[in-house]
């Protein structure tokens, strides 16, 4: 699945975008990856960009791999979920990206890293839901997870999922607090597979302490050991 992704604005172009107010603390993310905090716009804060942990804080998952349940919810099961449910009608954010990563598999050790990206360039929005739990300490903690659908034709090559992606229009359903859970549910939906691109990128986007631009560029395709591919 897409565990990783990127969004590469600066404070004042993410801040235009979505007309959000940003931390001055805020800064262009090329690898975007669970456990960290990072930048979202909540429904109960629409104006300005919060940081919440992605799938679950670091101290939780010390030593242990983070299971795709904490960091996804399938739009296509949510009503099968109470709790799930129950987030999607009160507590939805915005993931603001511009590109998300897959692997494309060669073998059981082998996979090729790609990066997904609109035609145009420009920054989308993954659909997400949060969480908010009190630590051992009584700290307050935040995290969210990407909402997923099956996947369109770009991404459907290498897996069968992939994140809800909303169109600017759809965003704003999103965060509004009046929509009903049959108008959330509808703009969870496929984005189309014409209007994406992908391409094979350096193997550095695998350790999570790598975050530069030069992971967003393409490069031939070679697997997490650097061993370059014929069949790319």
């Amino acid at each position: 699945m897409s565990s990783r992704y990127s969004i590469c604005l600066s404070k004042e172009a993410l801040e235009k975008r979505y007309s959000v107010k940003a931390h001055n603390d805020y800064r262009p993310r090329y690898n975007a990856a669970p456990a960290q905090l990072l930048p979202v716009i909540s429904n109960t804060a629409p104006d300005r960009i919060s940081y919440f942990y992605w799938g679950q804080i670091p101290d939780w998952s010390k030593n242990k791999t983070i299971s795709e349940k904490l960091i996804f919810a399938n739009s296509e099961l949510i009503r099968q979920k109470i709790s799930s449910l129950r987030n999607i009608e009160t507590r939805r954010c915005l993931v603001p990206a511009d590109g998300f990563y897959i692997w494309k598999s060669l073998g059981r050790k082998s996979k090729i890293p790609y990066r997904v990206i609109f035609n145009t360039g420009e920054a989308f929005s993954f659909a997400g839901i949060w969480e908010s739990y009190e630590d051992e300490n009584d700290r307050k903690v935040v995290t969210f997870k990407i909402m997923t659908t099956t996947a369109n034709s770009v991404v459907g090559e290498i897996q069968d999922y992939m994140p809800v992606l909303l169109t600017r229009e759809s965003e704003q359903h999103w965060l509004n607090n009046r929509s009903t859970v049959d108008e959330l549910l509808a703009a969870a939906v496929t984005y189309p597979g014409d209007k994406m691109t992908k391409f094979t990128i350096s193997p550095k986007i695998n350790r999570t302490e790598t975050d530069d631009p030069s992971l967003i560029l393409a490069a031939p395709a070679a697997d997490q050991f650097g061993n370059y591919s014929l069949f790319d």
